[in-house]
């Protein structure tokens, strides 16, 4: 029987090996860390669960929802989202109220930015998206509007100026997004918006994003699986064209007759035995952005309403604020201290991502209270987690440079890589997980039939759907 090696337990490497292990396939995951779920875990602070983030779970994919529902049973809620942008010392809805944007930027600021946007859509050529994130923004919205609602953000987060980033995550991001349609649902009560970031409502497991992969792991161990956590793999083991097992970091090897892959891109291409120049300068131009959060146990209950807010604000490094106490109150275990968590985003060279946690926590701790949010002495106390390499960096050109890898992975027999680590992806959690289903079903059905570098955020579904309280509703 064949048996299937699985590196990594984020969403998609998880998702398989519970898909294979459904399906009797012998199945052995192998995490670096202590825990399951990856980006998407929840972890213990302070006596409440909270995430590495904000992680809500929404998708149209019937195949998905399916599979998220038979994991939470009954033990999730909805949860209404209300997110704003922190702009300028002010909150702006998201997305957009008429009113509130008058109020916030005054009559005056808010008709520059609506003759900008008329000038960009009229002038000659003002209408080219170009191939960068800047010129695609402009060219729908104005430079202004860029300037105030784009720019700033996705600066932060990804640490190069929007001229260097590629369009393409405009594009996969908010490539639905128009200023008129925006306008149309702020003024006009009932209309409706079917964007993927202006859901209002989403499905939350009761015990944090993580419930979902850890029970996951359990069904994978129950039904004679292994998940081996702390247990690094350090390479591949090849045969010629063939992908024969995998290297541990404490040098054992372990044969296996399938491997699937979500550890980072570049560390697996950098790891392979003569790889081609070219490839591996390619994989050396790919780079991840790493994340850093400060969570913060504030001695309050009510502190804001957002369940996150964009922080757009230029005199201050945070790109991210999530309150913990407005998903569902089983995550709170009645504790009456909200946690809060700041995200702040770096490479690896980067001074700041060196810094002790004692002065991180206190960069986050003056940054709150610059907010207005949060007085100081409500702060009680701090916590870090870094995550490394969890964004993939869209420059400009990083396509060439991505399809020279894909290509020498494609020449490799039993070989999948899958998630937003492993296929240089920059996926939610639906995504991950459908590239996970897939993954395992190629190996089920005996011959792969699905191209899973062809599986990004703009996939088509094959059927339509909704989690709701009640269960799943499918979409005529």
């Amino acid at each position: 029987m064949t048996e299937v090696a699985v590196i990594g337990a984020g969403p998609a490497g998880m998702t398989a090996s519970y898909v294979l292990a459904k399906n009797g396939v012998p199945v052995h995951l192998y995490e670096a860390s202590a825990q399951v779920g990856g980006m998407a875990r929840s972890i213990e602070l302070w006596g409440q669960i909270v995430d590495i983030g904000p992680h809500r779970f929404f998708t149209g994919d019937a195949r998905v929802n399916a599979l998220w529902l038979e994991l939470a049973g009954k033990d999730y809620e909805m949860v209404d989202r209300l997110t704003r942008i922190f702009f300028r010392n002010k909150f702006y809805r998201y997305p957009i109220q008429v009113g509130n944007v008058l109020r916030n930027l005054g009559v005056a600021e808010s008709a520059l930015c609506v003759a900008s946007y008329v000038w960009w859509r009229l002038k000659p050529g003002g209408r080219d998206l170009g191939d960068t994130f800047e010129s695609w923004v402009t060219a729908r919205f104005g430079k202004r509007l860029y300037g105030h609602f784009f720019k700033t953000y996705t600066e932060k987060l990804w640490g190069i100026p929007g001229s260097e980033l590629s369009s393409e995550f405009a594009a996969q991001r908010i490539g639905g997004l128009s200023l008129w349609e925006a306008v149309k649902h702020a003024v006009l009560p009932g209309t409706r918006h079917d964007h993927k970031t202006l859901v209002d409502q989403f499905a939350y497991p009761s015990h944090g994003s993580g419930q979902i992969y850890e029970r996951m792991r359990d069904h994978v161990e129950a039904q004679g699986g292994t998940v081996h956590l702390r247990t690094p793999v350090h390479s591949l083991v090849t045969s010629g064209t063939t992908v024969t097992g995998v290297r541990l970091a404490s040098g054992e090897v372990c044969e296996y007759d399938e491997v699937i892959s979500s550890m980072p891109l570049t560390l697996l291409v950098d790891r392979f035995a003569d790889v081609p120049p070219e490839v591996a300068a390619a994989g050396r131009s790919l780079e991840f952005r790493n994340t850093l959060l400060v969570y913060l146990l504030v001695d309050a209950d009510r502190i804001f309403p957002d369940n996150w807010i964009y922080v757009h604000s230029t005199e201050l490094r945070t790109g991210r604020i999530t309150n913990f106490r407005n998903w569902v109150p089983t995550i709170n275990r009645g504790r009456k201290e909200t946690i809060l968590a700041m995200e702040y985003w770096s490479f690896d060279g980067d001074d700041c991502w060196h810094w002790a946690d004692e002065r991180h926590i206190e960069l986050a701790k003056l940054e709150i209270v610059k907010t207005g949010l949060v007085e100081a002495a409500q702060i009680k106390d701090g916590a870090v987690v870094r995550v490394p390499r969890c964004y993939p960096v869209y420059r400009r050109d990083y396509r060439q440079d991505l399809a020279i890898v894909e290509d020498f992975l494609r020449g490799y027999d039993n070989l999948q890589v899958i998630g937003r680590y492993g296929a240089f992806k920059y996926n939610n959690q639906d995504h991950s997980i459908l590239m996970g289903i897939l993954a395992a079903n190629n190996i089920i059905d005996g011959a792969p039939k699905q191209d899973l570098w062809n599986i990004n955020s703009d996939y088509d579904y094959q059927e339509s759907s909704l989690i709701t309280q009640t269960g799943l509703v499918k979409n005529a």
